[in-house]
């Protein structure tokens, strides 16, 4: 009697605890002295990715494609596969989130299928994006940009990493980085929020950056970017486009993952007071207009976890998907009904008009995935491959029916 007593008052002890940190937190969100505010209100978890056994030839036939379109491996076994950048020699280059490994996966025969998968670098920090320019490959941790010259031929003995730039913020909370270079020849790289929903008084965070090939010159080009893991430039107009993941724990619907369309420097997306160009953040919109920010070019699923993105500009396609955007949906992760774990397409018609449906699907079973897809690229035969990082896959889908 004595013992279950004192079980009982110290859960009262606890409840009471607990309502009084409950109470201690319940006003609205303060800004310190130099402007900052972080939310009261639960922040997000990031997602693990899961590790299950890897899918069989079968499961490919549970992807449904338009008539015409076939989809099969390109390469297995490339662990917690994320972002894609291809050498002129046709060497496809893999980050990793998880795993802290980059890969380089060679075609010499040109069959359509890696000959093999060759780990040029390891235990590194999410080292998620990777990028060319000149022979050299580039590679994206959470606070550095590393150079690794001359890959193509070394690719069995990579030479050692030159640091390009090592001052981006530390936080491991949308910290991992896609990258890619531009038209202009400048290196851009987006640096995510470190949090759900807050305001930090940096303005480095929740933007796209962009640097010198040197790592000199670095400037925010686009401000209210929660967190882009994906972009690519109009294959005509050259202007940015890019698609970021909306806020959390604002319901199942809201907000809506966005596309994005960057034509010049210094546009503000809205993050963290606006989202998708229409709902005003419960905490930090009081007293904002919408109007004052770029609303998106089309709303996407809402946490349908939107990633890579790439214009395709190959010939093997029918030609009406010549310069349309491929987005790969990697699939929600705190949603009552899963959304995504897809490949879908926004296309414009002759008018301008813009539509997003889906292009390939099926890594969603009966609300179970077994696959998450991550990014996209397009070949230079025309096929397009996407990277699966739960799959530890890259596939490739090819067009063989009637023009």
């Amino acid at each position: 009697m004595i013992k279950n007593r004192t079980i009982q008052w110290g859960l009262c002890l606890l409840v009471l605890l607990g309502q009084a940190a409950c109470s201690s937190n319940s006003g609205k969100p303060d800004a310190n002295e130099e402007g900052e505010r972080t939310s009261t209100a639960a922040q997000d978890t990031l997602s693990e990715e899961v590790t299950e056994q890897p899918a069989t030839e079968a499961d490919l036939a549970k992807i449904t494609l338009p008539d015409g379109f076939q989809i099969s491996y390109y390469a297995r076994k490339v662990e917690n596969a994320r972002s894609m950048a291809l050498g002129p020699d046709g060497t496809l280059y893999v980050g990793s989130r998880a795993k802290g490994n980059v890969y380089a996966l060679p075609d010499r025969n040109k069959d359509g299928k890696a000959d093999e998968v060759i780990t040029i670098a390891s235990g590194l920090k999410m080292p998620n994006g990777v990028a060319l320019r000149n022979g050299a490959l580039y590679v994206a941790e959470i606070s550095r940009i590393t150079r690794y010259d001359n890959i193509s031929v070394n690719l069995q003995n990579p030479p050692k990493p030159v640091v390009v730039y090592d001052k981006f913020p530390t936080e491991e909370h949308h910290g991992w980085k896609y990258i890619a270079f531009g038209p202009d020849d400048k290196l851009y790289v987006p640096v995510g929020a470190p949090c759900n929903i807050c305001l930090k008084k940096e303005p480095v965070y929740a933007s796209i950056t962009r640097m010198n090939p040197d790592g000199s010159g670095l400037e925010v080009f686009a401000h209210g970017v929660r967190n882009t893991v994906g972009f690519d430039w109009h294959p005509t107009t050259k202007e940015l486009w890019f698609t970021d993941n909306g806020r959390d724990l604002m319901g199942d619907n809201l907000p809506p993952d966005e596309l994005n369309h960057a034509p010049r420097k210094g546009m503000h997306f809205g993050y963290p007071f606006c989202h998708a160009g229409e709902t005003l953040d419960p905490e930090f919109g009081k007293g904002k207009d919408c109007a004052d920010y770029t609303s998106p070019v089309q709303n996407l699923n809402p946490h349908g976890g939107t990633l890579g993105m790439e214009f395709y500009t190959g010939t093997m396609f029918p030609d009406t998907y010549k310069n349309q955007i491929f987005i790969a949906e990697h699939g929600s992760w705190n949603r009552t009904e899963k959304i995504g774990y897809r490949l879908s397409l926004y296309r414009t018609d002759a008018q301008g008009k813009g539509s997003f449906v889906p292009f390939a699907a099926g890594w969603l079973q009966n609300g179970k995935e077994w696959g998450r897809p991550v990014d996209v690229e397009v070949m230079p035969d025309g096929s397009l491959l996407v990277s699966d990082d739960m799959n530890d896959a890259i596939y490739r889908i090819a067009y063989t029916g009637k023009k």
